[in-house]
């Protein structure tokens, strides 16, 4: 039985380095930089691979379609695919005088979606409603969503993603609870590369970026997608049941505490000097506390612990009674708290706080 070859019986990829390189998925001239001429091939193959998505093979296809989305958002994402360009041994020349980032409304211009009078329309209509350009050119009905999307990831030089054409790794959709997903307006896809895909209405902010780099110890790459298609997602993919929420809140919560003590740990390593005001502040006073308890401490151990059991002096039947160190410490009942107050107050002041 011949083993299938997606690659090469579905793409027409001649045998060779599998899995290929995204410019050989998408059938790309090596180093290809129309954006377009990107989105233009994998619209024809995500299309073509789709057939195969019912049947016997609909694993694999749908396995293909995502290889081919991280293809595509690798490389309509500038500086993704310049790393990723880099790595396959380009070399890039620095050029001066490159152009700024082109505003939403601009680029809808440029596109002939709408006019110049109608962008400023639009502009008044969203600052009087507090929404964004992108809601705005919508609710106006001057453009339909996926087009408005699709501009705006222009505009943060981002990757635009249809969510129809992507089924997310449950796993990492097990890391990421229902409630941050809603908070956020995001869908977590997939680890490529080392880095997460997050499926975002605007730029992620830095809360996002924080607590997913904490859940899973990478940076994340975010895609942007409509916010119709996100919110279907999380319905879909964050049905009642489906997840276990406390699974994920409870990982969180352990990398939360093994960071702060880590943090703590830090801390108390650094020098005192190097500490901020307010550090040093709260160090002195952790250094007036551990003095104070090693001083009452160290009493009421040697009151209750080691007073007539432990130490002879002061029995009345011992020969020690006339021990010179009977003075020092009458009945031995002072043993602790004459050697371990000085040795706690002489680390504090050479050590702690220094």
């Amino acid at each position: 039985m011949t083993t299938l070859d997606v690659y090469k019986d579905w793409l027409g990829i001649p045998e060779g380095e599998r899995p290929p390189n995204h410019y050989e998925l998408l059938r790309l001239v090596k180093f290809q930089d129309d954006v377009e001429k990107i989105k233009g091939n994998y619209k024809k193959l995500n299309a073509h691979v789709k057939k195969y998505q019912s049947g016997q093979h609909s694993v694999r296809s749908q396995g293909l379609l995502n290889e081919l989305a991280k293809a595509m958002l690798c490389l309509t994402d500038p500086a993704a695919k310049r790393e990723y360009d880099e790595s396959l041994g380009r070399v890039f020349r620095d050029e001066g005088g490159t152009a700024g980032p082109r505003s939403l409304a601009r680029i809808l211009e440029e596109r002939g979606v709408i006019t110049q009078p109608q962008a400023k329309e639009a502009e008044k209509f969203a600052d009087a409603r507090g929404l964004t350009l992108r809601d705005a050119v919508v609710q106006m009905k001057l453009t339909d969503a996926a087009t408005a999307a699709q501009a705006l990831a222009e505009e943060l030089g981002r990757s635009y993603l249809d969510l129809a054409d992507v089924i997310p790794d449950d796993a990492v959709l097990d890391k990421v609870p229902r409630s941050t997903v809603k908070r956020h307006s995001i869908l977590p896809l997939f680890i490529d590369d080392d880095t997460l895909l997050v499926a975002c209405v605007n730029e992620p902010d830095q809360e996002l970026e924080d607590e997913i780099r904490l859940r899973f110890e990478l940076p994340i790459r975010p895609v942007i997608a409509t916010p119709l298609a996100i919110n279907q997602g999380i319905a879909k993919y964050y049905a009642p049941g489906l997840r276990d929420e406390s699974a994920a809140e409870e990982a969180i919560k352990g990398k939360a505490r093994k960071a702060a003590a880590k943090s703590r740990a830090k801390k108390a390593h650094q020098r005192y000097k190097d500490l901020s005001p307010e550090e040093q502040y709260e160090r002195n006073q952790l250094g007036y506390i551990i003095m104070c308890w090693g001083t009452v401490a160290s009493v009421l151990v040697d009151q209750f612990v080691l007073k007539g059991r432990l130490i002879p002096w002061g029995s009345g039947t011992s020969v020690f009674n006339e021990f010179p160190f009977d003075f020092v410490l009458p009945g031995g009942q002072f043993l602790l708290s004459f050697f371990v107050p000085p040795i706690v107050i002489w680390w504090v002041f050479k050590v702690y706080w220094k």
